[in-house]
């Protein structure tokens, strides 16, 4: 995982996320899937052009499950967008970078 990136777990989504001072990207994904592998090269572009501002990281849903339960993740790759501990908004599929950037924008 590129050194910018976070990689979220189960065990510690409460304190990185949900009780983080920053805006913070979670990217859902699996090492299976193909478009999440699409986008991953955006997601690690996103980490390094927010690094210090935005917490942005992965969260593997086939070793941590009970996150992705509970956010709702039908689909991979989804993108949860989360401040001040609650989802401020989602991006579900391939999307391109200039989406994942507006909505960090809208959000800082």
């Amino acid at each position: 995982m590129a050194g910018n990136l976070t990689e979220f777990s189960d065990a510690a989504f409460e304190s990185d996320v949900l009780k983080s001072d920053q805006l913070v990207v979670v990217d859902f994904w699996a090492p299976w899937c193909g478009p999440c592998k699409l986008l991953a090269p955006k997601i690690e572009e996103l980490a390094t052009t927010y690094a210090g501002r935005v917490k942005v990281g992965k969260l593997n849903i086939d070793d941590h499950q009970h996150y992705a339960g509970q956010f709702g993740i039908s689909s991979i790759p989804t993108v949860l967008f989360f401040k001040g501990g609650q989802r401020v908004a989602s991006c579900v599929g391939n999307v391109n970078g200039a989406e994942l950037v507006k909505n960090v924008e809208a959000n800082l």
